[in-house]
């Protein structure tokens, strides 16, 4: 027989940028919340490089999620302030817009493709020719066939940004646990050690591992999509591009220190988080086209990780049953909705709703109760 534990008025399951970032928003509300972390659980953050980006992540037939990325965009300059005041450090916060290149004709007819359905939406963005792009970044390769140019993108440092979500949610008054989560119910959550909390109302933020969890699994499809990402650093002085550079199958972010990330892998693998050479090689192969300086960075590692995917690749968010509630299954776009999740589901739980998610809830894929 396991044992009963009081718990506060909110259970947040997952310790990610989603979950964090719910529990410090509860917790400022005035709610006593407690989240609970899964140490062997690789974070979907783990394969984010940061790139905040939601007019380049644009995809055809995903205009309601384009919508839900525009809004918690613009909500970020101020969340980040607010979390600035919170934990204390520097989120490697900054606007600099990204350049989505074509390393050829291609490439080019792709990308004039790519703009049109831009332009049919009225986004912010600016076809360029190759000698244009060059012109604003010197490093992309010679062959440059065109381009586009978005200002308004920006970036982040992922790491940071989760540290400093659980520095401020702790320091609000959070409590933190260490588990694994194998059932949810309304009023409950039982660990794998026997162990369960009671709980006035229960947030899921599990991420890959919301499908493994008995009472959502059967409403909330989620699966592991596999992601690599290659990790160099420049030496002091090293031209490097001052925007995000995305070509049509990679992505490069360079951070103020130095750092560039080059990402990532899409592979559907299971829970499966094995640093492979093949994906290191067809990353690198990828950014040398659009970016030949490359290969003079210095070479610091390969990161993996699972981010957590639903069957139409938006997050479901949303009560699932009486005081259950599912903030998961954001796939590529976790760290950019991050601000809008954490606002809905604060309002979900004062019984409130917010409409710039109402789309996005468990009703698409919920067709049995939550365990009681």
């Amino acid at each position: 027989m396991g044992r009963l534990v009081r718990s506060p008025d909110i259970t947040i399951v997952g310790a990610g940028a989603i979950g964090a970032a719910c529990a410090w928003q509860l917790a400022q509300a005035g709610l006593d919340v407690t989240m609970i972390g899964d140490a062997s659980a690789p974070a979907a953050s783990s394969v984010a490089a940061g790139m905040l980006a939601p007019v380049t992540e644009a995809e055809f037939g995903e205009e309601a999620l384009l919508k839900l990325n525009l809004v918690s965009s613009e909500l970020y300059p101020g969340f980040i302030e607010e979390l600035n005041d919170a934990a204390g450090v520097d989120l490697g916060y900054r606007r600099c817009g990204t350049l989505m290149v074509a390393r050829d004709s291609d490439d080019n007819r792709v990308l004039e493709q790519i703009h049109a359905f831009q332009r049919r939406l009225g986004l912010a963005a600016q076809r360029l020719s190759g000698r244009a792009a060059r012109e604003l970044e010197p490093v992309l390769a010679p062959r440059t066939r065109g381009a586009i140019l978005v200002e308004d993108d920006h970036q982040i440092d992922p790491s940071a940004f989760v540290d400093a979500l659980r520095r401020a949610a702790v320091a609000a008054g959070v409590e933190e646990r260490v588990g694994h989560v194998v059932e949810v119910g309304r009023g409950f959550v039982r660990l794998e050690d026997g162990t369960t909390l009671s709980s006035g109302k229960v947030v899921v933020a599990a991420g890959s591992y919301t499908g493994t969890i008995r009472g959502i699994a059967e409403m909330v499809p989620v699966r592991p999509v596999k992601g690599q990402l290659v990790h160099l650093r420049a030496r002091r002085g090293a031209l490097l591009p001052t925007r995000n550079i995305r070509g049509l199958d990679v992505y490069v972010v360079t951070r103020a220190d130095g750092r560039v990330v080059v990402g990532a892998s899409v592979e559907e693998q299971g829970f499966d988080v094995t640093r492979t050479a093949g994906a290191v090689h067809d990353l690198l192969r990828e950014a040398y086209a659009i970016l030949p300086g490359i290969t003079e960075l210095e070479f610091v590692g390969v990161t993996a990780g699972l981010r957590p995917a639903t069957p139409d690749n938006a997050p479901v968010i949303g009560e699932i049953a009486p005081d259950v509630i599912v903030a998961t299954g954001h796939y590529r776009n976790g760290i950019l909705l991050t601000p809008i999740t954490a606002r809905a589901v604060a309002a979900l739980v004062d019984g409130r709703s917010d409409e710039v998610v109402a789309s996005f809830g468990a009703q698409r894929f919920a067709t049995e109760g939550v365990a009681g």
